[in-house]
């Protein structure tokens, strides 16, 4: 079996998360969220969605260090439950995150030219695939690079509505008209933009000394992206209010407009660009790892488990991938792509908990990471069933046929 190369480190692992989690949620989930939660019920079902997210976050270091190889929990459920749950688990992801990756790059056309945004979608999608098959190492260093400039702009947003914006805390709201409801709905949307952490377990193949390196990553990237999301739900919030916030198509550009500057909208436009870019570009390269994955186990078809010879990255997979993409760029829906795919990938995670339960207790960590497992998986279910309607059928309809299709081959192929 063809083996990648590891070639990450603690700082490259986390930018592959910061990557991929900076971006979705920054630009496209606060108004949603805002729309099923109100102010208040905005930060608590960020707080929750990020309380959630750090189980996930403990499980899947455990599990990425134990199990240091493409995959993710495709692998982990595989080893410490059953083959169909494993199966489930890269099922859902990878075609979860199949949509992302086509609602990013339709965000991308949205941004730079909405006239032409399928045009420009399916422009992005082949340029980052390009530089995705030309190793690991360049994907980082593009990472980097995207993740640099979209913090710049993102403090820039920041800064802006705190100083001009006339931020009122008045704004942020109180909790008595917060449904329960509203905020599990809201959390589920939100939960959409810390997915990005399982990136750095789906690469653990391609990190040096995973047992230490994917333990400090994860929870590294996820404690800078919930503060950060943090400070622009109070700022945007704060300057426009729950109800024009859950209006806006470009939250933080309308920011920085209700600020006085609306010439800083373009370069809010471009931030978005950026870090959208570097979302898509490490989607793609985290589906194609659990294809990788899937492929060598013969869950899918043998020939997307190759590995180029020179640039050490599995070429057939991430073409198949930008292949299916650039089909579903032309009949994507941002929001709607948003629901549904975290309908499947808290489908997911509710696995990796679940595998993460049966490795028992560890002595040598201070949390209590079997209960953070127990509460890791409840919250997964209990956000799933929570989003949408729409994106709970559809969602949940995916999984059926994706075990449908598995009980089919294990009938023909026992």
């Amino acid at each position: 079996m063809a083996h990648l190369a590891r070639r990450l480190g603690v700082p490259d692992a986390v930018v592959v998360g910061l990557g991929s989690m900076l971006g979705a949620g920054v630009f496209v989930v606060f108004a949603p969220a805002a729309a099923s939660a109100g102010a208040a019920g905005l930060l608590l079902a960020l707080a929750l969605a990020g309380f959630v997210a750090f189980c996930n976050a403990t499980s899947s270091a455990r599990l990425a260090a134990r199990y240091p190889e493409s995959g993710g929990t495709y692998v982990y459920g595989r080893e410490r439950l059953t083959p169909f749950a494993g199966f489930l688990a890269g099922w859902g992801f990878v075609v979860g995150k199949t949509a992302s990756c086509a609602a990013m790059a339709l965000t991308i056309g949205a941004y730079l030219w909405p006239g032409q945004a399928r045009l420009v979608a399916v422009g992005a999608v082949l340029a980052v695939t390009g530089v995705n098959l030309r190793g690991i190492g360049k994907t980082a260093a593009a990472t980097r690079l995207l993740v640099a400039l979209t913090l710049a702009v993102l403090a820039t947003v920041a800064v802006t509505g705190a100083t001009f914006g006339g931020l009122s805390v008045a704004r942020l709201g109180d909790l008595g008209d917060t449904g329960v409801r509203g905020v599990l709905t809201a959390a589920g949307l939100l939960f959409f933009a810390f997915a990005g952490y399982a990136r750095i377990a789906t690469l653990g193949e391609e990190v040096r000394d995973p047992e230490r390196t994917i333990p400090r990553a994860v929870p590294l990237a996820l404690g800078i992206v919930l503060l950060i999301y943090l400070t622009l739900a109070v700022v945007a919030l704060g300057v426009l209010g729950a109800d024009r916030l859950a209006a806006a198509d470009a939250p933080l550009a309308e920011v920085v407009t209700a600020a006085g500057l609306p010439g800083l909208a373009w370069v809010v436009r471009a931030g978005a660009t950026v870090a959208v870019t570097g979302v898509l570009l490490s989607l793609l390269a985290g589906v194609s790892r659990t294809l990788l994955a899937m492929a060598r186990r013969r869950d899918l078809p043998g020939a997307l488990a190759a590995v180029h010879p020179r640039y050490h990255v599995p070429h057939r997979a991430e073409l198949a991938v930008a292949g299916v993409v650039t089909g579903v760029v032309a009949l994507g829906d941002v929001r709607g792509a948003i629901g549904f795919s975290a309908c499947t990938v808290l489908v997911y995670y509710a696995i990796t908990n679940a595998a993460a339960l049966t490795l028992g207790r560890d002595r040598t960590r201070r949390l209590p990471v079997q209960l953070l497992a127990a509460l890791g998986l409840v919250g997964c279910l209990v956000l799933a069933v929570n989003l949408p309607l729409t994106s709970v059928l559809a969602g949940f309809g995916v999984l059926a046929l994706g075990a449908t299709w598995y009980a089919l081959r294990r009938h023909v192929r026992p």
